[in-house]
């Protein structure tokens, strides 16, 4: 959402570069209409830093969350670029904050202005001498609520639900599916699953579809296949960039990531009023720490608690939809990060609109 608040407010006076480190993110804005030029970051190296700043000549470069790349925010700073960092949490174990943490600290000078994602992180850095720090919470926040306003529609996804009670199990890993294919197996499973893994290479779909022990379909087999999606009852997701627009046709949602690394965005389904289950790998996402404490975002640490947690929900439709107005009422209440940003930063861009302050 800040790229398109930047384009809004500067219009074609200001040139965008877009730039990933991770395939996945590539991938899905590569094609990005709002950037005038999409890329990878190359490697955070001294030599293809001094290189990469010296072509590009940024005037403003925005990091978003942790991207703390030494190298370049060096080079950067170094050719008079005015350096933020947006949407950033921080947690008191982080190298910043250890008594030998003096270089790390060093990484934040260089920012002229951090915008944190809640106050206790702001603490942290006021705690070390960094004061040139806002709280203006996350732009996914306004990122989904824009998605959701859309109302993008898949009618293969219409079809499949049909009326149906679904969950939507997102960026799902093998330890996710492995528990979700259990469920399917040992319930009688009343209702109907969309899964959307993070891999999607023949082999792990091969692997995962051979595990599902009801009629499935494969997404990319659904066109003009209505009545056999109506017959389905899990629809694995062979295909990027839908996920978003999916959680729109559940009641309840399961996020992936949680048995592993950690757990991927829980806003987008939360936007859609969406009670949210995710794995023990949590604590790095402060939405679902909050989510936690509201009821609507539940931690499972285990089959067992995978199976209650989703029995109740399923059978309890006033608990269901208690929860989904919790969910959808935190995404709202935590809507505003861009403006605040762009607010900010206003005097470093070139302008064709006045932004005000409502």
């Amino acid at each position: 959402p800040v790229i398109e608040a930047i384009r809004r407010h500067s219009g074609d006076n200001v040139f965008i570069l877009l730039s990933f480190y991770s395939p996945s993110g590539y991938e899905i804005r590569k094609n990005y209409p709002l950037a005038d030029y999409v890329s990878y970051l190359p490697l955070d190296t001294p030599r293809n830093a001094k290189r990469w700043i010296d072509t590009v000549k940024p005037v403003v470069a925005l990091f978003v969350k942790y991207e703390f790349w030494f190298h370049f925010l060096q080079a950067a700073h170094k050719n008079k670029a005015r350096l933020f960092l947006i949407s950033a949490i921080f947690r008191p174990g982080q190298l910043f904050f250890r008594w030998y943490g003096n270089w790390y600290r060093n990484i934040l000078l260089k920012f002229s202005h951090i915008f944190t994602q809640d106050e206790n992180s702001a603490r942290l850095l006021s705690e070390i001498g960094i004061t040139h720090v806002s709280v203006s919470g996350d732009t996914r926040f306004d990122r989904v609520i824009q998605i959701a306003s859309e109302e993008k529609t898949l009618p293969e996804a219409g079809w499949f639900a049909d009326g149906h009670l679904v969950v939507v199990a997102g960026s799902t890993w093998e330890p996710d599916e492995i528990l979700l294919t259990r469920y399917i197996a040992e319930t009688g499973f009343p209702l109907k699953m969309i899964i959307v893994p993070h891999e999607i290479h023949t082999s792990h779909l091969t692997k995962l579809c051979k595990s599902i022990s009801v009629p499935y379909f494969l997404f990319s087999d659904s066109m003009e296949n209505e009545n056999a999606l109506r017959k389905a009852q899990v629809l694995v997701v062979d295909k990027i960039g839908l996920l978003s627009t999916l959680y729109r046709y559940g009641a309840i949602a399961y996020i992936g990531g949680g048995f592993g690394k950690g757990i991927h965005n829980i806003l987008e389904a939360a936007v859609y009023g969406r009670p949210v289950l995710f794995g023990p790998n949590y604590h790095k996402a402060l939405e679902a720490k909050e989510m936690k404490e509201l009821g609507c975002g539940i931690p499972v640490h285990s089959y067992d608690e995978l199976k209650e947690n989703m029995d109740q929900l399923i059978r309890n439709t006033s608990m269901r939809e208690k929860l989904s107005e919790a969910a959808a009422s935190y995404v709202r209440k935590n809507t505003g990060a861009t403006r605040t940003i762009l607010q900010h930063i206003a005097d470093c861009l070139p302008s064709v609109t006045t932004i005000t302050q409502r």
